[in-house]
């Protein structure tokens, strides 16, 4: 039996002074843990702690690209809605919640 294939993910963070940070990846564990402990985007190096926010699957890197700039062109305003409503769903249908910590 193989392994399930991972799929690429397009997540934001809520960074320590509020921001906003938009990426993409193929491992989002890992790629938390990167950002968590200093390694990952220098954005997010000097705004830690960083929490997960909102996150959804992309069917391949392609998209997953296009889908990542496609959220950076949002205001922020419209990425809070974004968040908010994801984590609505996902409290109404009793799924745990995208945040992490």
């Amino acid at each position: 039996m193989r392994p399930p294939r991972p799929s690429w993910r397009v997540y934001v963070l809520r960074c320590h002074d509020g921001s906003l940070y938009t990426g993409a990846t193929i491992d989002l564990g890992r790629r938390i843990e990167h950002h968590a402990a200093g390694k990952g985007a220098r954005y997010t190096r000097s705004r830690l702690p960083v929490i997960l926010v909102y996150q959804e699957r992309a069917k391949d890197r392609g998209t997953a690209l296009r889908r990542e700039a496609a959220l950076k062109r949002l205001t922020r305003a419209e990425k809070l809605a974004l968040v908010s409503a994801a984590g609505q769903r996902a409290s109404s249908h009793g799924e745990r919640s995208v945040s992490q910590r």
